[in-house]
């Protein structure tokens, strides 16, 4: 019998929502389910990684935005210092090591500019869109991304200071 190698998910990962001065906040459409609107999600690659490294590939991954360190929006990229633990919906668990159940996930914003280019990862999502945050926090299909949304200003208006 032939071992099988079968790596599975992290349950650790990150939120990104990614906005503009003016607070619109771009969604992204996932390609594996019917009208799930989205900010960028992603988990770790190895334990190792830091939740910051994490957001910075995601975003790069999902978006194709660069806020890697040497990028010009390094600086951008604000670590809300808030997590979520919650249970990993029933249709994903396969995805990680049996007997897992819940995720944590750590939170992130990144300011852009208006007008900033966006390159979905076609694999993972079909559409993307820019919404108020209002509007974005009402058709997220997660809880704790539609919450993210609506903490933008609060976290906004400190990165400002």
């Amino acid at each position: 019998m032939a071992a099988t190698s079968h790596t599975f998910k992290i349950p650790q990962s990150v939120l990104v929502v990614i906005h503009t001065p003016a607070l619109e906040v771009l969604l992204i459409k996932r390609a594996d389910a019917d009208d799930f609107w989205q900010s960028i999600t992603g988990s770790k690659d190895s334990l190792e990684e830091s939740f910051v490294e994490t957001a910075r590939r995601e975003v790069m991954e999902e978006t194709g935005i660069d806020c890697s360190p040497s990028s010009l929006l390094a600086g951008q990229l604000q670590d809300w210092d808030l997590e979520n633990v919650y249970e990993i919906y029933p249709r994903w668990r396969h995805r990680y090591a049996y007997g897992v159940t819940h995720n944590t996930e750590h939170l992130f914003g990144l300011q852009v500019s208006a007008g900033t280019p966006v390159h979905l990862s076609p694999r993972e999502h079909t559409a993307y869109q820019w919404l108020p945050w209002r509007e974005a926090a009402a058709i997220c299909f997660s809880p704790s991304n539609a919450e993210a949304c609506l903490l933008l200003p609060r976290f906004a208006a400190s990165s400002r200071r």
